[in-house]
């Protein structure tokens, strides 16, 4: 992973400027003003920096900032979850008008600032002699001695979270232990009174039916007999016997209309129809009678299913589902009332929570030493002997999500000092060679794939100027490292140089960027040595210092307006 492209429009002094940028360790250099920390500005506001109104360049109505970056799987992962397009290549974009007003797009879709944060934390990691980023947050400074370590602290995370519940249970359960005596009682009346009914699914409609047809069953019993009489009446008026004359006399004329038989075949249809409905009712009448003591039954039970329904404000048909809830509510109840399985499961979890929690433990401690004297060693060759780093466990009160302790980095500058946190140590050129220090140490460890470095070798010069510049070169093998720097020691070393240059057109000043390579290099590490005016002999030290550490070939440029 590293960022391969920059853009920017109107930024601060910058009209437009496109920049290719390569893997290994490249340089940033130029006279002082001529805007050497602009591009690690415009990356910063890029991923999420505060947007303010005065990075618009003057006469430009908004800035923009483009950076891309080769994605790894890990942020390729993070794109998915957080709804963006994982792409074979990563595009931050970000606009800020003269009024302050942001916007931002990852891979074309809309983003928050604190997206790009998110973002920027695994890409870049910016050090300069104030801006101390990852090593004063105490979660990195964590996840650089677990990184160390080979520490996975996600079985301890997931321990912790269950432990967590479990005493939120167990918790909740005992402050609410006469509210769910009181409410246990309530419901078990309740169910109590349902039991005594039995209210079963579909009974209610049943019972309405039934009592329909009760309580209106003289009227069933006459309209029958009256259907019964209408179809089979005695005399010739019954609708049967006339239906069967009517089917005779068309059958009798069918010899002379052929229709007449299609007629008489319909009538005969229906008169098997209306004998069928007639002996429907004869069953119907036989069954049927006036049962006052039946009807009696049902006025009494849908009573108590309306007083039930009445009480507990809910529809006759709502009781059996009713019945049904308050069971589970009770059963609940009884689950959460039982103290000694909520203890018995909190112990565990806490049990099962510590034994990983100890396990990192011993795991950081193993690494605690090593890493402080690889650090240490690493200060020893930037010019600080006598210097010591330190890896401090702290126990914690108690156990959080990440450990049973707090991770810290104290350095003491010189020998005889004490050691003291990292974020206090006065002197910037200290500050500027721990951090390089540890950087080269860890170089390997950390999640951000493009290390940048602005200025951390002020203060530097002689032999650890070029330690730095050799130190930095190693550090390029593993991470993409950008470096701002004064000192033509470490330019010298680097992989791929880029020059920074100052220039007025139309009335304005504009800053510019460029690769340099073969002479322009040679005089530019010749103005570092010497000044404005090059001498044989600025221009024969240059050549001999680039001498052992010979350019690459960018194969990229930098165009600009």
């Amino acid at each position: 992973m590293a960022l391969t492209h920059i853009t920017l429009r109107d930024f601060v002094i910058v009209h437009e400027l496109e920049l290719d940028l390569d893997s290994g360790f490249s340089v940033l250099t130029g006279e002082t003003g001529a805007g050497k920390s602009i591009l690690i500005d415009a990356l910063q506001l890029a991923l999420g920096a505060r947007a303010e109104s005065g990075v618009v360049r003057e006469g430009a109505n908004r800035c923009e900032v483009c950076a891309e970056f080769e994605p790894t799987h890990a942020i390729q992962a993070w794109l998915e979850t957080a709804g963006f397009d994982a792409n074979a290549e990563l595009l931050l974009r970000r606009t800020v008008d003269t009024s302050g007003k942001s916007r931002a797009w990852i891979n074309g879709s809309p983003a928050t600032a604190t997206q790009l944060r998110e973002l920027g934390e695994q890409l870049l990691d910016i050090h300069g002699q104030h801006a101390w980023q990852s090593l004063t947050r105490p979660d990195a400074v964590r996840g650089l001695l677990d990184a160390y370590a080979g520490t996975d602290i996600r079985p301890l995370k997931a321990a912790w979270q269950v432990w967590r519940q479990a005493q939120q249970a167990l918790a909740e359960a005992q402050q609410a232990q006469s509210t769910l005596a009181n409410e246990r009682e309530r419901l078990a009346w309740q169910i109590g009174e349902l039991e005594k009914l039995n209210p079963q699914a579909g009974e209610w409609q049943d019972l309405s039916a039934q009592h329909s047809r009760l309580a209106n069953a003289q009227a069933l019993i006459d309209g029958a007999n009256q259907a019964t009489l209408l179809l089979e009446g005695d005399d010739e008026g019954g609708a049967l016997r006339q239906l069967s004359r009517a089917i005779q006399t068309l059958q009798s004329l069918g010899q002379f209309e052929p229709e007449f038989h299609a007629l008489a075949d319909l009538l005969t249809s229906a008169q098997a129809q209306a004998e069928d409905v007639a002996h429907s009712l004869h069953s119907y009448l036989r069954k049927t009678d006036l049962d006052p003591a039946h009807l009696a039954q049902l006025d009494e039970r849908m009573g108590q299913w309306l007083s039930l329904a009445r009480r507990y404000k809910k529809t006759p048909d709502e009781l059996p589902l009713t019945r049904q809830s308050w069971r589970q509510e009770l059963a609940q109840l009884d689950a959460a009332a039982d103290l000694n399985s909520l203890q018995k499961a909190e112990q565990a979890a806490q049990t099962a929570c510590m034994k990983e929690a100890k396990a990192v433990s011993r795991q950081r401690q193993q690494a605690a030493k090593p890493l402080a004297q690889a650090v240490s060693s690493a200060m020893q060759q930037l010019g600080m002997q006598g210097g010591r780093f330190e890896v401090q466990l702290q126990a914690l009160d108690a156990p959080a999500q990440h450990g049973l302790e707090e991770v810290s980095f104290l350095v003491a500058g010189h020998e005889g000092s004490t050691p003291r946190p990292v974020g206090k140590v006065a002197s910037g050129g200290e500050l500027s060679r721990i951090a390089l220090a540890i950087a080269v140490t860890t170089s390997e460890l950390g999640e951000a794939g493009t290390l940048i470095f602005d200025e951390v070798d002020s203060g530097v010069g002689g032999a650890v100027a070029e330690t730095v510049g050799r130190l930095m070169k190693q550090l390029g093998v593993h991470r993409q490292v950008l470096a701002v720097t004064h000192l033509p020691q470490v330019a010298a070393c680097a992989d791929h140089h880029l020059l920074v240059s100052k220039a007025a057109a139309h009335g304005q000043v504009s800053s510019q960027v460029r690769a340099v390579e073969s002479e322009e290099r040679v005089s530019e590490i010749a103005r570092m040595l010497g000044g404005e005016k090059l001498s044989a002999t600025t221009l024969a030290h240059a050549r001999e210092m680039l001498g052992d550490a010979p350019l690459k070939s960018t194969g990229r440029k930098a165009t600009h307006n």
